[in-house]
């Protein structure tokens, strides 16, 4: 009670009008006042003055490899310990025959997108070097449109046999390297930013306050169940990854809120990236935390978002 009392606070809310709030309306009246405040952009431009948004927001990635398929190159960033992203390391690579984004399997092609490293092979075949690491492809946004295929790695080069100068669709670098990115990356934080060209840097902060204070209006709409808000936020077109349209969502979410429960929901570890050869579209990731009457849920969620011209955003797809 006490954290809650300093806080509203330090929002130049007069401690007498909290007090009295508390007093007539109880604890949940505060704290609606509290998350109304995240959905502020006021809150999160003062939130991210000092931090490093050279890749856009990250909570939960401290090491970023950029893989630029027309220089062939894998690149190493990590965090130093004033939480800056530094260059650490670059890689010649090669990647998949064909150019452009992946479509389906056996394409040829290295997919564009932004990707996590899911798992460590440390026994492969030989053909794949000493070690292999995972890729999340397909992601949310591949789902959405359909992208076919899997088992895109980060991975060596052939002990004891030839190989051509390209890939299936993988990234391969030299096994020595291979072993010297196994050394300097921990796989649970690291993300994968996979482009045609040069990764876009230095993402402005008032775009990304915009994001997340819009973030959390969206989870204001939804805690207080207000539908019309909520769904507001979707585009026309929005389809779920599963391939649930809008209409059917539209109905269930309906339904949902119909019910009028009191609801928990914490978002935790959230990351907002500018996606690769996709202007003003970013992804969203975060871990939630939901509890209801009837259903808890603790998983990853991802919001695939476009902006507008007013730098309002509009979720046209996000997992289930």
């Amino acid at each position: 009670m006490k954290i809650i009392f300093l806080i509203l606070l330090s929002l130049t809310v007069n401690a007498s009008d909290i007090l009295t709030n508390y007093r007539t309306h109880g604890l949940q009246d505060i704290e609606k006042k509290m998350d109304l405040e995240l959905a502020k952009k006021e809150y999160w431009s003062e939130f991210l003055e000092g931090k490093d948004t050279t890749f856009g927001y990250l909570e939960t990635f401290s090491s970023v490899l950029t893989c630029n398929k027309e220089k062939s190159t894998l690149v190493l960033y990590k965090q130093n310990k004033n939480k800056k992203f530094e260059f650490a390391k670059d890689y010649s690579a090669f990647t998949g025959k064909m150019k452009g984004d992946k479509m389906r399997e056996g394409d040829l092609t290295t997919p564009l997108g932004v990707y996590e490293i899911t798992k460590k092979l440390s026994k492969v075949d030989s053909f794949y070097g000493p070690l292999a690491f995972v890729t999340s492809y397909p992601n949310t946004y591949d789902r959405y449109r359909g992208r076919g295929g899997s088992g895109i790695w980060i991975h060596g080069l052939p002990t004891d046999q030839k190989r051509d100068d390209y890939t299936k669709g993988c990234i391969a670098i030299n096994n020595p390297s291979l072993e010297c990115l196994d050394r300097r990356i921990d796989i649970e934080n690291t993300m994968l930013i996979i482009n045609s060209g040069e990764t876009k840097k230095d993402v402005p902060k008032k775009i990304l306050a915009e994001l997340l204070a819009q973030l959390y209006a969206w989870r204001y709409a939804w805690l207080y169940n207000d539908i019309q808000t909520y769904l507001g936020f979707y585009a026309p077109d929005f389809m779920r990854d599963d391939g649930m349209s809008f209409s059917a969502f539209t109905t269930y979410k309906k339904r949902v809120f119909g019910k009028s429960e009191k609801k928990t929901i914490i978002f935790d570890r959230i990351n907002v990236v500018p996606y690769p050869s996709a202007p003003d579209m970013y992804q969203i990731s975060f871990k939630e935390v939901y509890s209801s009457d009837t259903l808890k849920f603790v998983g990853e969620k991802t919001l695939m978002v476009k902006l507008a011209k007013d730098n309002k955003f509009k979720i046209f797809t996000e997992n289930q």
